[in-house]
């Protein structure tokens, strides 16, 4: 019998989070009280606004970081001639998508949320449907590429019009927050959304090739 003392581990903890984030709004969240502890209120216009937001800087935006290594590239001693030409063009690319009305990338991609909604955060329900409102406000006012298509039977498929359904994924955790990872994954890779444990040492070759695609 084990004489180990119980503790729990988080089996995928994070490591601290030094994004910089920005204010979107103070309208559609609030404070509450229930059974002696305060609770966070979020109203649907805010998961909505949230979601619009987040797809809507995916497509058109990049973090000052990122474009921080990008230009580190041209002064770069060791940097090749065509090393500079690349990173300039990603930069200057970059420059055009800011402007809100050509995308970074034409593949926008399949809408992925996951989300974590802390144990004292309420909102009444209807997340999903929020959250699927905003990527439909992004991607039908942005005029960005529609990429989901439905089936109508067996054989015959059409494009939705909207880039819906999005894969929204919500999980209950801890606190008194509600964090979001908003993906937009294109090039035929939406449903790689997940890393998948294996062993590619000598023992195991070709174990990749093996994964579905």
């Amino acid at each position: 019998m084990s004489t180990k003392p119980f503790v729990y581990q988080d089996p995928f903890p994070l490591a601290h989070d030094d994004t910089e984030y920005y204010l979107l709004s103070k309208e559609h969240v609030s404070v509450a009280e229930f059974d002696g502890q305060q609770v966070l209120k979020v109203e649907p216009q805010a998961l909505t606004l949230l979601a619009q937001q987040a797809f809507h800087d995916a497509a058109f935006m990049l973090r000052v970081s990122h474009q921080q290594q990008v230009a580190s590239i041209l002064l770069d001693p060791e940097a090749s001639d065509n090393d500079k030409y690349v990173a300039l063009q990603f930069l200057r690319n970059s420059e055009i998508a800011a402007k809100g009305v050509l995308p970074t990338c034409q593949d926008t991609g399949t809408a992925i949320i996951m989300g974590k909604k802390g144990q004292r955060v309420w909102t009444g329900g209807g997340d999903e449907a929020a959250l699927a409102q905003g990527v439909y406000n992004t991607y039908t006012e942005d005029n960005l590429r529609y990429s989901q298509n439905a089936p109508l039977d067996m054989y015959k498929e059409v494009n939705t019009g909207t880039n819906l359904p999005a894969q929204i994924d919500l999980y209950s955790v801890d606190g008194e927050e509600y964090k979001f990872l908003c993906m937009a994954k294109g090039g035929g890779f939406r449903q790689q959304n997940l890393s998948v444990p294996g062993d590619q040492g000598p023992d195991h070759p070709g174990e990749a090739e093996k994964l579905p695609r």
